[in-house]
């Protein structure tokens, strides 16, 4: 575009931005922001809340305070583009706060700033918060719940194991039947606090209503795995294929030197590979050496233990920090994106890894941020 001598405009840096964010290439993001300040662009408020959401997306969610600081007028969607930044880095106090000042000082919160805060209060735990403000929605703001709300409150209680509240509130929506997205946020509870007798009835009705979405298979087939029904486990997986049912493929994206690479789990296209796998290898024996247990239960086929520990191994956002770990130097922060949330045992080995390799290593999710460091996610194992 350059080349042509073509300029770019507002319009030219929110798509770039945009297609940074998508990928997690906070190097070309950075670059991008600094092209802006050196050609003296207007950071006006439709290119700030692009710079805030690439950083936030990006996993620099402080940088993206200050992009949001420097924008003069702020919109509604500006305000709730910094609120949900802080809400998928899990930082629901500051999203609270930040709520409250525009509820006082700012535009009216609409429906999708009350999604981006109820979401906040979902992965940070606070659920007393998260109440109140659903209930300031539809009493002081008039807003009607959509399936969005819904979603984020089922979300919300059920992360904090209320999961009677939740399932109440499941089956008090009216007047129409609760939608799908509202059924596999109480699935995803159910899983999560190993409530296999409510997860298989709520499953079952999911899958009456859905037959055809694989991820209710995968999640049905996982509860079965934790409670040891290794012969229900076959039969969903069977089902699966009868029906040519295929979950979806994993994932995961890491930037180096400007440059995004892309594996998905066994992956071995990349020239490196041998490298790569043999130098994962030795992270996850230290690991098992300083007490890494793999969680081979989560694995859905029915195969033998050390299969399965092999199946875990080489996930794609293992493979993504490994080759990380190699193209950087020490110090350099490993910064992942994957498409689907993250899987109990990977979020388990990242935490070990962080130690082995003493670095700051972060990972986007489908759900959130988890920054991990010196054996620790900022998450602390809420997510």
């Amino acid at each position: 575009m350059q080349d042509l001598g073509v300029k770019p405009d507002s319009s030219t840096f929110v798509s770039l931005l945009s297609a940074c964010a998508q990928v997690g290439a906070i190097g070309l993001g950075c670059w991008v922001h600094e092209y802006i300040a050196r050609n003296c662009f207007d950071l006006n408020v439709v290119l700030g809340t692009a710079l805030m959401n690439m950083y936030s997306r990006c996993g620099n969610v402080s940088k993206a305070r200050e992009v949001f600081d420097s924008v003069e007028e702020k919109n509604i969607v500006a305000w709730t583009a910094m609120i949900s930044g802080y809400g998928m880095h899990g930082h629901g106090s500051q999203a609270i706060e930040l709520f409250n000042e525009m509820s006082f000082d700012g535009p009216r919160p609409n429906n999708v700033t009350f999604v981006a805060i109820l979401s906040a209060c979902a992965h940070a735990g606070l659920v007393d918060e998260g109440r109140q403000i659903f209930t300031t929605m539809k009493q002081e703001y008039g807003l009607v719940p959509s399936v969005e709300h819904q979603v984020c409150m089922v979300d919300m209680l059920g992360r904090a194991g209320h999961l009677n509240e939740a399932y109440q509130f499941v089956k008090n929506i009216s007047p129409k039947e609760p939608a799908p997205a509202v059924w596999t946020a109480m699935l995803g509870a159910c899983k999560m606090h190993k409530h296999f007798d409510l997860g298989v009835e709520v499953a079952e009705h999911l899958l009456s209503i859905e037959p055809e979405n694989p991820g209710h298979y995968v999640m049905l087939s996982n509860i079965y795995a934790l409670a040891g029904r290794m012969d229900r486990v076959e039969k969903v997986r069977n089902i699966m294929i009868r029906n040519r049912l295929k979950k979806e493929v994993g994932y995961s994206t890491i930037d180096v030197d400007h440059k995004v690479y892309l594996f998905s789990m066994g992956d071995k296209s990349h020239p490196k590979t041998n490298q790569i796998y043999l130098y994962l290898d030795e992270l996850m024996s230290r690991c098992r050496e300083a007490g890494y247990i793999p969680a081979s239960e989560s694995v859905m086929h029915e195969v033998e233990e050390e299969e399965r520990e092999y199946a875990l191994r080489y996930h794609s956002e293992k493979l993504a920090i490994a080759f990380g770990l190699l193209k950087t130097g020490p110090g350099v922060a490993i910064r992942i994106v994957k498409n689907l949330r993250m899987c109990e045992d990977c979020h388990t080995a990242i935490k070990y890894i962080s130690i082995i390799a003493n670095r700051e290593i972060n990972v986007r999710d489908r759900l959130r941020f988890h920054h991990f460091k010196d054996g620790s996610c900022s998450c602390q194992d809420y997510w």
